[in-house]
């Protein structure tokens, strides 16, 4: 069994690429006078939350590598590295995304971590690089052992889920309107991904595809773009230090859970159950701002206005 696989590191490879991309954005934008909007603070802010990701993924990455390595060595299973192996391990992994990214709208805890990717007000390609700091401490990393225990290496889960990632880059504009129908109907676009960081009430808790948007259309996620998203959270953090991008959502978990008088049922459930949620009622989840925008009759209808 193969213990010293090596894949090439294709998301720090790609840097050169999304350095030109996001310039070519910005100048698109700037000729065209449509396509997206850049605010420099904000830009900044994600760049710097895009610089910290690597700096934890560098401080923090020998856990996750150790735990995935751990499990290589119990399983008596090995694939090897045939293209259909890592094509399979491609796919197996999107799913596994697909499901690590709706944990992190639903569970308050995987939240905390990937709210700052959703913080930003604009929509542009450095919002794809306003990542998360503490990833690590999501425990989301166990989500990737049975792909390693049905025999993918380590190694080899890592690759693919850096191209999954490097995928990913590309959908963060405004630039892009609609692809051809048939890539709308199997892949993760521009205009899907649009939908998923609006704070519309329609647009709350949907597609959550990384590459495949399959995987929303099979387990009901599924929301196409018709009005254009209001990007951000639904409530906006009106800030633009990554500190606070970064840690504001555990502090605000830590206060919750610490509070006095709550039952230990109530702690848990601050931390474990969907954001939003409260003891007293006080506050809402995504999933009753949606049931009371359809009351109110606020949630765009199925052949209302298209995005142009």
């Amino acid at each position: 069994m193969m213990d010293d696989l090596t894949y090439p590191d294709v998301v720090q490879l790609a840097v050169p690429l999304f350095i030109a991309a996001i310039l070519a954005e910005l100048l698109w934008i700037a000729i065209r006078g449509r396509g997206g909007r850049y605010e420099t603070r904000d830009a900044a802010t994600s760049l710097v939350m895009g610089a910290g990701n690597v700096v934890a993924g560098i401080a923090l990455g020998f856990l996750a590598w150790g735990f995935f390595m751990a499990l290589w060595r119990i399983t008596p299973l090995d694939l090897g590295t045939a293209w259909w192996v890592v094509a399979l391990c491609f796919v197996l992994d999107d799913l596994r995304y697909y499901w690590v990214h709706r944990f992190g709208h639903r569970i308050r805890w995987v939240w905390a971590s990937h709210v700052n990717h959703h913080s930003s007000q604009h929509y542009n390609l450095t919002t794809a690089l306003r990542q998360t700091w503490t990833g690590t401490f999501t425990f989301m990393m166990v989500v990737r052992a049975p792909l390693i225990l049905l025999g993918f290496h380590p190694a080899m889960v890592l690759f693919v889920g850096g191209l999954n990632l490097v995928y990913q880059f590309w959908i963060h504009t405004e630039a892009i309107g609609k692809m051809p129908r048939w890539f709308e109907a199997v892949m993760n676009t521009p205009s899907h991904h649009r939908v998923h960081h609006g704070r519309n009430p329609e647009y709350l808790d949907a597609n959550y595809a990384g590459v495949f948007i399959v995987w929303d259309r099979l387990f009901g996620t599924f929301v196409a773009e018709r009005a254009r998203p209001d990007y951000g959270l639904v409530q906006n953090l009106g800030t633009f230090n990554p500190l606070r991008v970064a840690f504001h959502e555990w502090v605000a978990l830590i206060r919750d859970v610490t509070r006095p008088g709550l039952s230990w049922r109530e702690r848990a459930a601050y931390a474990v159950a969907p954001p939003g949620w409260s003891h007293d009622g006080s506050r809402m989840t995504s999933a009753q701002i949606k049931a009371r925008a359809a009351a109110d009759g606020a949630i765009t209808p199925p052949g209302g206005p298209q995005t142009g």
